[in-house]
Formats: structure tokens, C-alpha cells, sequence
């Protein structure tokens, strides 16, 4: 028998072709393993900004309502030029730790926070007209309507929207709310499509008017031009450029001094109007690198006690992506 031995070529070959092969196996599961540790590295760093920016955010609401808490003991009106209305512009985190620590400023690195920057301002709500003060369960305020038809008739928006948001703030709070077709109660403006309202119409109402859980007058020292035309029954352009002329110089203590102010046909109720304020949005923005962290949060102040009603967060990129919002409602 003849026995065919294989060339040294064709075994030169298939030794070349395994190494090859092991070392495409090795490449592949060395590939995967960096794949996976660059992944942990990711997901490890994201969990930690997240994290870094909760705390921050939730830091520069307890600042807030601080400031809130100083104002009310204080007593008195609630005007713009209090420290609460004075909005804060963005600034470096490190500022505000070499501030606290009463040394020189640090840069973000030596601080332990790349690239943080912090903003935020309250704005007075009551400063805006109240949805909650249109519907009582399934009875109308009437002066509360004739306050939101002037403000609809400014805005040039439809009539037939007024009529739509009534009725569907009637079915939302009336007995049968629970049934499948009553609509749910709105808790902010955005959910008013709930009741049936378009989003051109959502968004100029949105600087005007707000929702709050409990029916609250329109604070006359902060409200501005076109929710005090639509506030005060009988008030012209006139009489509400000279309410803010007037209270710039000299922030009102009482309804009394309004009315002094104002020709007999403009009538100022003190169950429609205020000098103070209790609800109050607060808005805080975190910058950290790439990413921007943003919080809205809803305050009730009573006497000395400042309580959050709700939380509101979303995170966004810096080129612009919609944010994804997250609430935290709050007793």
C-alpha cells in the first residue's frame, strides 16, 4: 500500500490558516470584553451625573424656598423687587463652593465638577389668572369668566375655545369625573388638551394664565399688562400702564391703594385681587458638560412654612432634543 504524506506547502498552509482563526477568536472576544467595560464605564458615568445633578438641583430648590421663607417674614406685599424675583444667570458651580468655603475661586476640575453651571428665578403665579378660580365643581364663577373672555378677546383667540375649556373643567370635576368619557383633571397648562383645547391656543394663554390646586386671587404687583386688563373689570390701557408705573416706584400694600389710584369704572374686589402671593414656580437649569438638566417645581407658601407641591425634571442634549419629563408629586 502507498501511504501519500501531505506536502510541506499544504502544512505550512493549514498551521497559517489556524493561527489566523485563533487570532480572529481572540481579537473578537478581546473586542467584546472592551465593548462591555466601556459600556459599564458609560452607563457608571451617566448614574453619577444623574445623581450629582439631582442633588444640585434639589440644593438650589431648598435655596429657593429659603428665600421664599426670609420674604414671608418679612410680612407685607409680594412685589418685583424682592430678592425672590431677581432671577439668578448662569454661574459656575465652583464659584458658589469657593464662595461657601470663603476662598478663591477654584476651577471645576479641582472642585470635583467638570463643567457645571447653575441657573434659575421664581416667578409669582399668582401673577397670572387662575383656571382654578373659573369652575367650582360644575358651577361657572361668572366674574372669573368675564375675566377670561377679556383676556381670550386681547389674545384674538376664538371664543368657541373659552366655551370648550368651561365645559370640560365642568365634566373633569363634576360627580360622575369617574366614568371612561369624563375627561381627567388637569394639573398645568400642558394637559389641557385633555379638555379638548389646541396647542396654538395652550401656548398664548401659557404667559397669562396658570393651574393651581386651589383658587387664588391676582396678586395687582406683580400680574402684568395683559392680566390686568383682563383682571380688573372696567380697566383701560391707561389706568393699567399707570398701576405699573405707580407700583415700580412704590410696590401697593393694600387694595385700597389701587382703587385710589383707578377712575370709578375700573372695580378692584379683594376676592379677585391681592397684594400678595402664595404659589410660586420655581425653575432651576444644570448644565453639566454635554448635558442639560432642567426642574420646575411648584411651592405653597403659608406663613413661614414652604412646601412643594410638585416636581417637575426633564434632561436634555445641548443640540436642542425635546426633553423627557419625570413628576414627583409631593403631599
Amino acid at each position: 500500500m502507498r501511504t501519500h504524506l501531505p506536502s510541506p506547502e499544504r502544512t505550512r498552509g493549514a498551521a497559517l490558516l489556524a493561527a489566523m482563526l485563533t487570532v480572529t477568536l481572540v481579537a473578537t472576544f478581546a473586542a467584546a470584553a472592551l465593548w462591555r467595560q466601556w459600556r459599564a464605564i458609560e452607563v457608571e458615568t451617566a448614574e453619577r451625573a444623574r445623581v450629582q445633578s439631582a442633588w444640585i438641583l434639589l440644593g438650589a430648590l431648598d435655596w429657593s424656598r429659603l428665600i421664599l421663607v426670609e420674604d414671608g417674614r418679612a410680612g407685607g406685599a409680594d412685589h418685583l423687587a424682592e430678592p425672590w424675583a431677581v432671577p439668578l444667570e448662569e454661574a459656575r458651580l465652583s464659584t458658589f463652593l469657593a464662595a461657601d468655603r470663603n476662598v478663591a475661586q477654584q476651577d471645576d476640575a479641582a472642585s470635583g465638577v467638570q463643567d457645571a453651571f447653575l441657573s434659575g428665578r421664581i416667578i409669582d403665579l399668582q401673577s397670572r389668572l387662575n383656571l382654578a378660580n373659573l369652575v367650582n365643581g360644575t358651577t361657572v364663577h361668572e366674574a372669573t369668566l368675564a375675566q377670561f373672555t377679556r383676556l381670550f378677546t386681547q389674545l384674538g383667540l376664538p371664543g368657541q375655545e373659552l366655551t370648550v375649556l368651561v365645559q370640560g373643567l365642568r365634566q373633569a370635576q363634576e360627580p360622575a369625573a369617574g366614568s371612561a368619557s369624563a375627561p381627567l383633571m388637569p394639573q398645568t397648562l400642558e394637559q389641557l388638551t385633555w379638555l379638548g383645547l389646541s396647542a396654538a391656543t395652550i401656548a398664548a394663554l401659557a404667559p397669562h394664565v396658570t393651574l393651581l390646586p386651589e383658587r387664588k386671587p391676582l396678586n395687582l404687583n406683580t400680574a402684568g399688562v395683559e392680566a390686568l386688563l383682563a383682571g380688573i373689570e372696567g380697566l383701560d390701557l391707561a389706568g393699567a400702564n399707570k398701576i405699573m408705573a405707580v407700583r415700580q416706584m412704590q410696590p401697593f400694600k393694600s387694595l385700597d391703594e389701587v382703587t385710589a389710584l383707578l377712575n370709578p369704572t375700573a372695580r378692584v374686589d379683594s376676592n379677585a385681587h391681592a397684594v400678595a402671593s402664595s404659589f410660586f414656580e420655581v425653575h432651576g437649569r444644570l448644565r453639566l458638560g454635554d448635558a442639560v438638566v432642567q426642574e420646575r417645581s411648584l411651592v405653597r407658601r403659608q406663613g413661614l412654612e414652604v412646601a412643594t407641591v410638585w416636581r417637575e425634571r426633564g434632561a436634555q442634549l445641548q443640540a436642542g432634543m425635546p426633553p423627557t419629563m419625570a413628576r414627583e408629586n409631593r403631599p
